[in-house]
């Protein structure tokens, strides 16, 4: 119990670093009063543009798998523990990383969507193949659609059926699928204006820039 506890508080801290509030606050910009008001990779490639947009994604990723990892290491090294405990610390890592990235204590528990956290969590708790298979999503939604929250909600679905597809080939098991059901339904949640949005079709693509003419 004493792990689990310690592999939930390093990664909730690790998860509520908010990324995306403090490089707007670099650029004079409160994220959580600009676009959809969430301090997330996307609010942020909107508001402060690119540069800023990426380095959050690759920041929020970074934090997702570093949690994992770190829950993975504290029951192998400093607990001994056999492999089964080892895996249940990540998986304890990974959910409350989300927790801590989507409801930030820092930011009166205001934070971001989930989705790149959920990237760098998807590298360190699940076979490569699921990462491949959800960044396939996501590309592909995207580039047909132009809608990050399109992209992003084929991906968080993609998530629960990579992991059951793998743990049908014996590359899984229920727990981490268990665990990839939760952070899909919590994606879909912190979605749901944007799903109100696309309904009413109100919802904003991202659109070309179009090149100056010669």
């Amino acid at each position: 119990m004493t792990l689990y506890l310690i592999a939930a508080l390093q990664a909730y801290l690790l998860g509520s670093i908010p990324w995306g509030f403090l490089a707007g606050r670099m650029q004079g910009v409160d994220l959580r009063t600009q676009g959809s008001g969430s301090t997330g990779a996307t609010n942020a490639l909107r508001i402060l543009g690119k540069k800023w947009g990426y380095t959050v994604f690759a920041l929020d990723a970074f934090k997702g798998w570093l949690a994992v990892m770190v829950g993975f290491l504290i029951a192998l090294k400093a607990y001994g523990a056999p492999q089964s405990v080892v895996i249940n610390s990540g998986v304890v890592g990974a959910i409350f990383a989300m927790i801590g990235h989507t409801y930030p204590v820092w930011l009166r528990f205001q934070g971001g969507k989930g989705i790149a956290t959920a990237a760098g969590i998807m590298l360190a708790l699940f076979p490569p193949p699921v990462f491949a298979f959800g960044l396939f999503v996501w590309l592909t939604l995207f580039y047909t659609t132009r809608y990050v929250s399109v992209a992003s909600l084929g991906a968080a679905v993609a998530l629960p059926t990579g992991a059951a597809g793998m743990w049908a080939l014996g590359q899984g098991d229920a727990l981490r699928t268990s665990i990839a059901g939760i952070m899909c339904l919590l994606a879909i949640w912190r979605h749901k204006s944007n799903i109100s949005r696309l309904l009413s079709g109100t919802e904003k693509r991202f659109e070309k820039k179009s090149r100056p003419s010669a």
